[in-house]
């Protein structure tokens, strides 16, 4: 009986290791080392690295501390970009401090451990929970995933985000095969770079998403580089001559913690020379000076710490204060106020627990919103820049494609707008185009460049302003023709601020261009509603003292209905149409 019982176990077992072995030979394994252009998001020499996962460069080795060195062999702040429809993804890796999976007083999950984050349609971040075991190779299973239940079977963008406190020495990430995956390129964007202590290299986190720098990513939605060193974040030239080297939109130094023991005068001469250092050879890109997140405020009673704390704090303030006294421009400080560490804050009176990180975060977020232009506390929807891929097409490419053709060819005037005039015609061609005749014998000759994205709300076209899509040349007009889709889920209110921020936004970038406020267009059974709306617009323009054109009433009929022979769908132009809104526009462009 003993025997039978215990050949029953043995099938059984037999039956799932089969099961399991079926299951591996399922996936397709990608691995991001081989892949045929760089992958890896968060490094800044991508090129000169010892190993792939590496932080810093080799050359960097023999100038760094060998403390330093050692820990930016750690990989953190660094993350994987890739697109996939998977339901189920996997991913398995080694680390080189096999031993030491976790720390007493950080979780493995944030020391070894990954983690899974994804972006909607909507371009709203959502979290993938995932099942992991830790050995030799580390297991990460994610099943049952659906990003986005609008747009099921869809690729939906990912963001993998690496080990906190371990050098990871492979990588490979499956999905079953029959599912797709599309790795992304890197962001071609200026980076924040961030020099600092354990806090920034992410320590207390409980998983590497929940590190304030991660955070701080995805908020901003700009890459990253974390040059946090636990203990070793001392303001050293040599890392500063490493962050020279790279072209940042902001350079960050959060070093106090590090520094609390070396006398005043010392810790002067380090901020100014990490100032002046940068600024010589980066002279037009901001610094952001950052107090001791803790002090008395924070609640905490260790009398000693919370001395040293203001102690570096009152240094730094100083130091700011005779910096700006001397005309050193660029320079900005964040207050351990702003940060608002309390009680709850830290796990050890140092390190951040998860709300520390969150708080750490939300007050970086503020800060480098404002030094970079872009207002701090958007209120509503239409006040917050996002992407989208709700239309199916690459919405992050087709943005790349517009800045890179910007760069090579400036346009003399550009139209931001969506699906109605991005499926018009025009550069960037797009496989779809409903009136290219029209817009070849109107507007190609005035140089219209079009910024058009379909299905895209204002908050889009924030983000796509934000994000340099008017950076680096002088147009004659820019015509913001956009709201229409916001009209479904948002308030006349709403789409008004939006509206408010989206001109500020081109009025910053776009300094003495003639600015074209579009009314929005006519629509099958929403005529009244439009009307309602472009009377605000038209007020709208006159109190930020640009130029209201409202071309769309072309499409109306005397009875102030939409003349359905010059749509396609009520909502989208024909031929016809197109030819009768050319000649409207390219009136307005031509003053």
């Amino acid at each position: 009986m003993k025997l039978k019982y215990l050949f029953g176990i043995l099938i059984c077992f037999l039956i799932v290791e089969k099961a399991a072995a079926q299951a591996t030979d399922t996936i397709a394994w990608w691995n991001p080392a081989g892949n045929a252009f760089p992958v890896l998001e968060g490094q800044a020499w991508p090129k000169e690295v010892k190993s792939f996962y590496d932080r810093l460069p080799a050359r960097a080795e023999p100038t760094v501390r060998k403390e330093v060195w050692n820990l930016s062999r750690h990989s953190a702040g660094l993350y994987i970009k890739f697109k996939t429809n998977a339901s189920n993804i996997a991913v398995r890796y080694g680390v080189t401090s096999k031993g030491n999976f976790a720390m007493p007083h950080m979780p493995a999950t944030g020391v070894s451990g990954v983690d899974l984050y994804a972006l909607d349609h909507s371009g709203n971040w959502v979290w993938a929970p995932g099942k992991y075991h830790f050995s030799d190779t580390i297991t990460y299973q994610y099943a049952n995933i659906e990003v986005d239940r609008q747009f099921k079977g869809r690729d939906c963008e990912f963001r993998l985000f690496l080990p906190l406190y371990n050098a990871v020495s492979w990588m490979e990430i499956g999905v079953p095969e029959g599912n797709t995956f599309i790795p992304m390129p890197l962001s071609e964007e200026k980076p924040v770079v961030i020099y600092g202590t354990s806090i920034a290299q992410g320590g207390c986190a409980s998983r590497p998403g929940m590190a304030w720098t991660a955070i701080l990513e995805r908020q901003l939605d700009y890459p990253l580089i974390n040059l946090g060193f636990s203990g070793n974040g001392r303001l050293e030239k040599p890392v500063i001559d490493l962050m020279t080297e790279i072209d940042a939109k902001i350079y960050v130094l959060d070093c106090l913690p590090n520094l609390v023991n070396i006398p005043d005068k010392e810790l002067e001469n380090k901020i100014r020379e990490s100032v002046k250092g940068l600024q010589a050879k980066r002279s037009t890109t901001p610094i952001l000076l950052v107090e001791h997140s803790l002090g008395s405020h924070s609640g905490i009673i260790n009398a000693k710490r919370v001395e040293d704390c203001e102690r570096s704090t009152k240094v730094l303030q100083q130091t700011f204060a005779k910096l700006k006294s001397e005309g050193v421009k660029n320079i900005y400080i964040l207050s351990n106020a702003a940060l608002g560490m309390d009680i709850n804050s830290t796990v050890d009176g140092s390190h951040p627990t998860d709300l520390g990180m969150k708080q750490h975060a939300d007050a970086y977020t503020k800060a480098i919103r404002e030094i970079v232009h872009e207002p701090a506390n958007p209120v509503y929807s239409t006040t917050q820049p996002i992407i989208q891929s709700r239309d199916g097409y690459d919405w992050r490419g087709r943005h790349n494609a517009i800045s890179e053709l910007n760069k090579k060819s400036p346009p003399r005037n550009v139209i931001i707008a969506n699906s109605i005039i991005h499926y018009w015609a025009g550069e960037p061609r797009d496989p779809i185009a409903r009136g290219e005749d029209s817009w070849n014998r109107y507007l190609a000759p005035l140089d219209l460049r079009n910024m058009a994205f379909g299905w895209d709300r204002i908050e889009n076209a924030l983000w796509r302003v934000y994000h340099g899509a008017l950076e680096g040349y002088t147009a004659k007009h820019v015509v913001l023709m956009i709201g229409t889709n916001n009209l479904a889920i948002n308030t006349n209110e709403e789409i008004i601020a939006g509206l408010k921020w989206l001109v500020e936004a081109v009025q910053l970038r776009q300094p003495g261009t003639g600015i074209l406020l579009s009314g929005i267009f006519p629509r099958r059974d929403m005529e009244k509603r439009v009307r309602e709306i472009n009377e605000k617009i038209t007020k709208l323009a006159t109190t930020m003292k640009v130029t209201y054109i409202n071309p769309g009433r072309v499409f109306l009929k005397a009875s102030g209905k939409i003349d359905e022979s010059l749509f396609s769908d009520g909502l989208h132009p024909n031929a016809t149409g197109y030819n009768k809104l050319a000649p409207v526009l390219a009136g307005y462009l031509k003053k």
